[in-house]
């Protein structure tokens, strides 16, 4: 009996933390905060969102195809989540001020899930917390002035719900593995 004891003992200390299988970014001093408007019209910053883990990704609406992929991919993890889904906040922030108006925000975005929230600001406020974020966003002319693209960094960042950067997801990752480090976060 105490050999069985000591050894339940032996493997409940070396039982690690769970490692997250997206870049963990934990500690960093940059994606700290935003200051931006919704789809509704409400000013938002990060503390609107404490309590959730929130998954913010930089595009724009007429994206031809990173962009509606990932709205796509983050519909799959909200499902696979099950009811842990209402402690997830997707955002989408545009790069594209010009053109992603509230409205169009707030036709596109809930789309892929009624609980995800599309950010704008002007093209000041765009600029800053791109910058905070380090995302590369620029205007690609089209073949007329309304056409042009938007290249621009193809990444989520995820925050626990203390508000802390965390991790850093990929453009392409699998769901699976998406669902498995906001677990782990919520926790």
């Amino acid at each position: 009996m105490g050999a069985s004891l000591m050894l339940t003992s032996l493997v409940a200390c070396n039982k690690s933390e769970e490692k997250f299988l997206n870049t963990d970014l934990t500690g960093l001093e940059y994606a700290r905060d935003f200051a931006l408007i919704d789809q509704n019209g409400q000013p938002r910053t990060l503390a609107d969102f404490k309590g959730k883990a929130v998954i913010l990704f930089f595009g724009y609406t007429q994206c031809p195809d990173v962009c509606p992929t990932t709205m796509f991919e983050m519909s799959k993890v909200m499902t696979q989540m099950g009811p842990l889904a209402d402690k997830v906040q997707v955002l989408f922030v545009t790069v594209d001020p010009e053109r992603d108006t509230q409205e169009l925000l707030a036709a596109y975005v809930p789309n892929f899930d009624k609980r995800f929230l599309g950010l704008y600001g002007n093209a000041e406020a765009t600029a800053k917390v791109a910058k905070e974020f380090k995302v590369f966003y620029q205007k690609s002319p089209g073949k007329n002035p309304d056409s042009y693209t938007m290249d621009h960094t193809a990444a989520s960042y995820v925050f626990d719900p203390q508000g802390r950067i965390r991790l850093y997801i990929q453009y392409g990752q699998k769901t699976e593995s998406i669902v498995h480090d906001l677990k782990v976060l919520l926790k």
